[in-house]
């Protein structure tokens, strides 16, 4: 027996045992990489359930900007339900201040053999989730006859398109960044099953909320 082999089997068992009683509630898609990072340094072995959090700190310190969606997965919170809201239904979005909206327009003039789908839809589908918020606020905020105008506006936006594609396979929310960078789009929605979505410059908010990503559904 080499004791030199001895570490790499005994990190993953760890690993395993640490990692598969989570999975039901723990967020993998998000938190693979650095819970699994976070268990090799052996950051977070402790059980604040049990009353040790010798570990706490450096534990948080080690997930960083992830702690809230991936404590559940090294047992360091109380687990999540994702059963009831599904990494399908929960996305990050962002701007990208230096778009180019040409290059997007003409890599999306028609379908191609790439490994994405472009799907174009009117923008009143895409602002429909927002326009009980916006008629309150006009009635609200504005005087009676700028209404008219506001809706007359509202009403033109259904000749107007959104144009978004879907990677097939799933990425990172990195890897989802630069890859709508490169293509000139506007803004990125990241589904936290790492379903990414490219928004392009005719859309008014961040696309669509469903996810299409052929290879990425789960």
């Amino acid at each position: 027996m080499k004791p030199s082999l001895l570490p790499i089997p005994a990190a993953a068992l760890l690993l395993c045992s640490l990692w598969i009683l989570p999975v039901r509630c723990c967020n993998k898609a998000l938190c693979a990489s650095d819970v699994s990072k976070c268990l090799l340094q052996e950051l977070c072995h402790c059980r604040p359930m049990d009353g040790n959090c010798s570990c706490c700190k450096e534990c948080m310190l080690c997930l960083g900007t992830l702690w809230d969606e991936c404590c559940d997965c090294v047992n360091m919170c109380n687990p999540r339900n994702y059963s009831d809201t599904p990494p399908t239904s929960k996305s990050t979005v962002e701007e990208i201040y230096q778009s180019i909206p040409s290059l997007f327009r003409a890599l999306t003039e028609e379908d191609t053999q790439l490994n994405w789908n472009i799907v174009t839809f009117p923008v009143v589908e895409e602002l429909s989730h927002h326009e009980n918020l916006v008629s309150f606020l006009e009635t609200v905020n504005q005087p009676q006859e700028q209404n008219v105008s506001v809706e007359v506006s509202h009403s033109n936006d259904k000749e107007h398109m959104c144009t978004v594609v879907y990677f097939n396979e799933c990425m990172s929310i990195h890897q989802c960044k630069v890859s709508c960078e490169s293509m000139g789009a506007s803004k990125y929605r990241w589904f936290h099953n790492a379903c990414c979505e490219c928004v392009g410059p005719d859309c008014i908010d961040y696309g669509s909320k469903t996810v299409k990503c052929v290879n990425c559904m789960v």
